[in-house]
């Protein structure tokens, strides 16, 4: 526990008590709304002392309460301990959401401050309306935890750079005249993109702001028939970069006037913008003189649909992140069959190492998540200096990593049997396989969606009585956020959109069963969205798998799966030998071939 964590709560009451605020509300967000966020706006971490992506703080006069997911309840429980904050439960029988619980805790004439670089536009409405029932009110214009954190750190100056041609393969020139097109059909003058994954995508360019995803601190307003603006650091671009946007109409200004331009919007203007994706200190720059057109930013569709070209580079990452998970793998079962002692920071370490041997690696797309039997249980673990465990011959080792390249973005789970694994740790390996098979041999219309095809991927475990706390699959980005939208494939949640998956569209797949004190599993391969056949009945799409790397069979019961699940398991494994054999040799190979094995009759 940090020990500066009780003191911070109590600095944070008192500033609240000063400015007659009886509720403050730290979300985990900064003013591009992105998932995982630079030190400077990560304040629910400082506060808190929680570290995971995801999580609400509401602290009040008598109670601080932090609201997440059954993904980091284990975590949570260790790093709040002594601090002050309770772990309040989502989506958990009895436990209500952080808005309807603070609504119950008001009374009339209460203020509540959230900062409001840090919520979005329809956030702002849904506070105001249901605090406004408890006679409440909000105030955006607050940054409490700013006024206290005296040592914030500053604002990352990455450089940014070229995303060249040959990996980009669409021109910044012929991204910007679809984006026009789409403008022209909202009737929009003006079209206001705060994302960080869509402005780097339509510039074709990247940068490292953000740890693990290649974008970079910017908004960008584009005019019809005007050109467009990147608010940005200037100095983290060179004169030639400078240059060559200026050619394509893209001109340069400071990251913090992006409210100027706003404010200067001629009257009669019509700005699209999507209230989900700008934050309300934003939004509230907009003269009421113009119009807002509010709706998804089109480059959010247009960048989550892979082109034929992006397509033929992701599949060739996939045969050299395979590679390097084949070394990577068997040099761990090598060492560990020599005897020498090994931790799950060792398993980064050679997970890495292996990765940056490859042709345009650039980086990871996430902290590669290694944990050893009952750490594996913690879908979001991270092994750190000072709380990891050691491996042993013996039980089950959960995988997560992910690489960044120029040619693509990877993410992939594997779990590895280090020696002799339980009849139970078998039996849900093969569960949750039995699930990932299901989905990925899915056929289904065109139209359908992530949520109506998510149960595909859990009946194995329902039948069994369990069942996991995340999504099944989300979608992935082009050499940009492993997490990306719209698409996703999860249980369907009242009022939410149903988004239909298009060829061309990239998802994980990746089923799991976590057993807290015991053991986790989750097998994931990225899949792209493909055209199957027509019927009488119309258009139908299937998956097509694009990870390559074989699963560890020594952690399965081999007898739990059906015949056409092992043609499948065969099917894919033989595919893997085959796009794999080439880059390896030696050792390295002879692990690949016995791995890749076709099951025995």
């Amino acid at each position: 526990m940090n020990t500066l964590i009780p003191a911070r709560l109590a600095a944070l009451r008192q500033a609240m008590q000063q400015h007659g605020v009886a509720a403050c509300i730290v979300p985990s967000a900064d003013p591009h709304l992105s998932e995982y966020l630079p030190e400077h706006w990560q304040a629910r971490a400082w506060l808190s002392g929680f570290t995971g992506s995801a999580g609400t703080l509401v602290v009040t006069a008598r109670h601080a309460g932090l609201w997440t997911d059954s993904r980091y309840f284990s975590q949570a429980e260790r790093q709040l301990d002594g601090t002050g904050f309770t772990l309040m439960k989502l989506r958990v029988p009895h436990t209500p959401e952080h808005l309807q619980w603070l609504a119950e805790q008001l009374h009339g004439g209460d203020t509540v401050a959230v900062a409001g670089d840090s919520v979005p536009l329809a956030a702002q409405r849904q506070m105001e309306n249901l605090l406004g029932e408890a006679g409440a009110r909000l105030r955006t214009d607050l940054d409490l935890p700013g006024e206290i954190w005296t040592d914030r750190p500053a604002l990352p100056h990455a450089p940014i750079t070229e995303h060249v041609l040959a990996y980009a393969c669409t021109s910044r020139a012929d991204k910007f005249a679809r984006l026009h097109s789409a403008m022209r059909k909202r009737k929009a003058t003006h079209h206001l993109v705060s994302s960080v994954d869509d402005i780097a995508w339509l510039t074709n360019l990247r940068g490292s702001d953000v740890e693990c995803n290649p974008v970079f601190l910017a908004h960008l307003l584009v005019s019809a028939d005007a050109g467009a603006t990147l608010f940005t650091g200037r100095t983290k671009l060179d004169d030639r970069t400078v240059a060559a946007l200026a050619a394509d109409g893209i001109t340069v200004a400071d990251y913090a006037t992006v409210t100027d331009a706003l404010a200067s919007l001629p009257a009669g203007s019509a700005l699209l913008l999507d209230p989900g994706r700008v934050v309300s200190a934003i939004a509230a720059a907009i003269p009421v003189t113009v119009q807002r057109i509010e709706a998804a930013n089109p480059s959010t569709a247009f960048k989550a649909v892979k082109n034929a070209d992006e397509l033929d580079h992701i599949r060739e990452v996939m045969r050299r992140d395979g590679a390097a998970l084949a070394h990577a793998f068997h040099e761990i079962e090598h060492q560990l069959g020599e005897g020498k002692a090994l931790t799950e920071l060792d398993v980064h370490r050679l997970v890495h190492a292996a990765r940056a041997a490859q042709p345009d690696f650039v980086g990871e797309s996430f902290a590669t998540i290694a944990g050893y039997q009952a750490n594996g249980a913690m879908p979001h673990y991270r092994a750190t200096q000072e709380s990891h465990s050691a491996l042993k011959a013996e039980g089950l080792l959960l995988i997560d990593s992910g690489g960044q390249y120029l040619g693509g973005t990877t993410d992939i789970t594997r779990v590895l049997a280090l020696g002799p694994v339980t009849a139970e740790q078998k039996r849900d390996a093969t569960l949750v396989l039995k699930g990932m098979i299901g989905l990925s041999r899915a056929r289904f219309p065109k139209g359908a969606s992530g949520p109506q095809l998510d149960a595909l991927a859990r009946a194995p475990l329902w039948a069994d009585g369990m069942d996991y706390g995340h999504g099944t699959g989300h979608g992935v980005g082009y050499f940009l956020n492993v997490h990306e939208g719209p698409q996703s494939i999860r249980p369907p949640v009242t009022g939410g959109a149903l988004v239909p998956l298009e060829p061309g569209m990239i998802s994980s797949i990746e089923p799991g069963l976590y057993k807290p004190g015991r053991h986790g599993i989750r097998h994931e391969n990225l899949a792209v969205v493909v055209e199957a056949e027509q019927t009488e009945f119309g258009d139908y799409y299937a998956f097509e798998t694009l990870t390559l790397c074989p699963f560890d069979r020594r952690a399965l019961d081999i007898s739990l799966l059906n015949p056409d699940e092992r043609a499948w398991l065969d099917d894919y494994h033989a595919g893997v030998r085959a796009a794999l054999s080439p880059l390896l040799d030696g050792a390295d190979l002879a692990w690949l071939t016995r791995h890749c094995a076709p099951l025995a009759s």
